[in-house]
């Protein structure tokens, strides 16, 4: 496929994964750059397209793997690290004062919750949850990653279902 046709059906594919932008960003103009980053990101590397693929599908995960990318830098901008005795995570985007006792119900709703999942998910879950990738996690469990990922997939489903009534819709 010639760079041309390649930024044609590029050109196409993007303008129907901007729902999906908008649906990861919640706003329009991140949506917007996000959605360019990522045609950025696919025709710099097409020669890693291999012709005959979904397309869609690798246009996909670059736009998600840039999502991520986003969302983690400008998580690590907010938080800073207090040197005093205690040696806190402060998240320094946001002081507010709240009751807790709608978080004191959904942290233990929550532990209920993954209290009830199998020991096939809620181990790799959790071991997941407490930052180990996805290799680590097979490799503790001498499991292929694939069953790794599976079960870490149907253990949030699960969660989500169950927790359904902490999900917040707009109206």
């Amino acid at each position: 496929m010639t760079a041309v046709e390649f930024g044609f059906t590029l050109n196409e594919v993007s303008l129907s994964m901007k729902p999906l932008a908008l649906r990861l960003t919640k706003d329009e103009e991140k949506a917007k750059d996000l959605l360019q980053e990522t045609v950025v990101k696919a025709y710099t590397n097409r020669e890693k397209f291999t012709t005959g693929t979904n397309l869609k599908g690798w246009f996909y995960t670059i736009m998600k793997n840039t999502f991520i990318t986003n969302y983690q830098r400008m998580s690590r901008r907010n938080i800073f690290i207090d040197v005093t005795d205690n040696l806190h995570f402060i998240n320094s985007s946001d002081s507010q004062i709240e009751n807790k006792a709608f978080s004191n119900f959904a942290t233990r709703d929550i532990n209920k919750a993954v209290g009830k999942l199998e020991n096939n998910y809620r181990v790799p879950f959790m071991m997941h949850y407490r930052g180990f990738k996805y290799h680590e996690i097979a490799e503790r469990l001498s499991i292929p990653i694939g069953t790794v990922k599976n079960r870490i997939h149907i253990a949030r489903k699960e969660l989500k279902q169950s927790l359904k009534t902490y999900t917040y819709k707009n109206v």
